[in-house]
Parts: structure tokens; sequence; C-alpha cells
């Protein structure tokens, strides 16, 4: 048998692995209600005897994989479940108004589930200021810190945790006003106020 045949076939092997565990670790998430793209495929990777693997598939493939299998199996439940999010990800977002929210995550490219959180970005050069503006409204939150990269470099930014109208929990974090301008805000991983009312419309 020749290399280059032995070396397709590994491929062709690798490839197949990699699907079987992207649909494995979507029907983890889809069923379980696992939110942890990592946690997931780890898990998928055990039961399909793989879990030495270096060939985990991509964040992308499992919810390419998870958007297939919520339209063939949760068809009935999972738009209601989506809408419901979306609306209390709209209400929130409204109310923070001023610091030109973002959602992002799995609420907007609608892969989440019953247990998932929503996932908005904030701007504002004040740190203090989504502080000030929970505490001056009465919102109960808690607060933290997140990391993440910003102009090419890591930076550590505030982040908050409140409650939704649903019962569902938000994520926000604050990122600096220059952040909103660097290009990296793309329609279909990050959506504004008035990409979401259109989203929610159609």
């Amino acid at each position: 048998m020749s290399k280059e045949r032995v070396s397709r076939e590994y491929i062709n092997r690798r490839d197949l692995m990699r699907e079987q565990l992207a649909h494995q670790a979507a029907k983890l998430m889809a069923e379980d209600g696992i939110t942890d793209h990592a946690f997931a495929k780890r898990k998928a990777a055990r039961q399909l005897g793989a879990a030495d693997t270096q060939h985990l598939p991509s964040n992308q493939e499992v919810d390419d994989a998870l958007h297939s299998y919520r339209a063939l199996y949760q068809q009935g439940s999972h738009p209601g479940i989506l809408l419901r999010l979306r609306e209390d990800a709209l209400s929130t977002m409204r109310a923070l108004a001023e610091f030109h929210p973002y959602l992002t995550g799995s609420v907007l490219n609608g892969t989440a589930g019953e247990q998932s959180d929503i996932n908005l970005m904030l701007f504002s050069d004040d740190t203090k200021a989504v502080l000030l503006f929970l505490l001056k409204h009465g919102i109960d939150f808690e607060d933290g810190e997140w990391k993440v990269r910003v102009g090419g470099h890591e930076e550590t930014v505030p982040s908050y945790s409140l409650t939704g109208e649903s019962g569902t929990l938000i994520h926000i974090i604050v990122l600096p006003e220059n952040a909103r301008y660097s290009g990296s805000r793309h329609p279909g991983t990050h959506a504004n106020i008035a990409a979401l009312e259109s989203l929610l419309s159609s």
C-alpha cells in the first residue's frame, strides 16, 4: 500500500472522527443543556472512545451540528426558547442603550437552548459607568473581571452578571469605546439593537 493511500485513509478516518465528535458534542449540548463547547467535546470524545484524540472539532463545527440537531429533533420547542432569549436580550439592551450594546454568542447565532446565557458587549471609557448605572436603577448583579483581546493585546475589563426578565442569566463585559470601531464587529457574530430588532421581525 502506497504512502499516499495510507495518508489519505488516515485523513479520511480523522475527518470522520471529527464529524462524529461534532455531532455527539452537539447532542450533549442539545439534550443535557451543556453550554461549554470544550467540555462537550471532551465528554463526546470519552463517550466515543477517543479521549486521547488530538483532532477535536472546532466550535464552529459543533455549532453547525447543533443547528442541524435542533432543526431535526427540537423543531417544535427550540424556536420558542430562542425567541424568548432574544426578546430578553433586546429588553436588556434597550435598557442599556447608552452603552451601545451588542449581542454575541449562541443567542444570536441560533444555537442557544434552555440553559444558555445571554452575552452582551457594552462600550464605555469610564470603567465605573455601567456599575453606577446598575446601582442607580436598583438592578441586582455580580461584578467581576474578564480577559479579552482589544487592539491586538490582552486587557482585563469589567464584567457583570445579572438576571433577565425571564430568569435567564445575562453576562456583560464593558469594552473601551475605541473597540466599537475596531472593525471586529461582524453582522454574523455581533448584533446591535437595530440588528436584533430586525432579526426578531423577520
